[in-house]
């Protein structure tokens, strides 16, 4: 491959890889799995995790748990859907997967984070309080002096 026509595949698959992110933030609560997410951008599952992973620092997996826990920390911060009604809206099928990831995410429970959402961010500017509460791995916490 010449160094023009790598230029251009490249550029073709960062175009693809937007699309994935753009389909995951539009459709974050629906079913959505890598290989279904690949087919769409017209990749093997491998390569989209790899090339994802390194433009936007993790995996089609974990950017949509990061959307769907992002999204049911502020349902939950509304105050007016149960924490079961929040997991399933998110688009969860499973009660403990989501008590679990938004566990992991958080760094409280659900219900916890329900009762008391404020204590996060008290004290804080609302631009600095959006940084600090996004939701990170725990393994990655360490790495981005979080933690």
């Amino acid at each position: 491959m010449t160094s023009s026509s790598a230029r251009t595949q490249r550029l073709r698959d960062l175009s693809r890889l937007r699309q994935v992110r753009d389909r995951i933030d539009r459709e974050y609560a629906r079913p959505l799995d890598v290989p279904a997410l690949a087919r769409g951008a017209h990749m093997s599952a491998g390569h989209l995790s790899r090339e994802f992973k390194s433009a936007y620092g993790e995996s089609p997996y974990s950017y949509l748990m990061t959307r769907r826990i992002e999204r049911a920390m502020t349902l939950l911060r509304r105050g007016d859907l149960s924490v079961t009604e929040v997991c399933f809206t998110v688009g969860f099928s499973s009660l403990g997967t989501f008590s679990t990831r938004f566990s992991e995410l958080v760094g409280v429970p659900p219900s916890v984070y329900r009762r008391d959402p404020d204590r996060v961010t008290a004290g804080i500017p609302p631009c600095v309080a959006k940084r600090v509460t996004r939701p990170v791995r725990n393994r990655e916490a360490a790495g981005s002096g979080r933690g």
